[in-house]
């Protein structure tokens, strides 16, 4: 199962394509930050580590992109705290 995280501007969100579905995660963006909303992945691929490779995508283009990314969601929270180099919230 693989999949290239795509930041699928018009949809204001990152995406993941997969056989089985799209894992996504909704932003809001404001200026150079990137209010992180929503993840989701599809209820076949649950379990599968998809969305944490998912988030962690996210955020290293979005430090690479030099952009803050704040996590709303619970899953994307949950995640920074369990890796401390994400501790910053992507920021550079």
């Amino acid at each position: 199962m693989t999949g290239t995280l795509t930041d699928n501007v018009a949809r204001s969100r990152f995406e993941m394509l997969l056989e089985g579905g799209t894992a996504f995660i909704d932003y809001r963006r404001s200026g150079n930050t990137l209010y992180l909303d929503h993840a989701e992945v599809p209820a076949a691929l649950g379990g599968h580590g998809v969305g944490t490779r998912m988030v962690r995508a996210a955020l290293e283009l979005l430090r690479e992109r030099g952009e803050r990314a704040v996590p709303v969601c619970s899953f994307i929270q949950a995640f920074v705290r369990r890796h401390p180099e994400f501790a910053e919230s992507g920021s550079p």
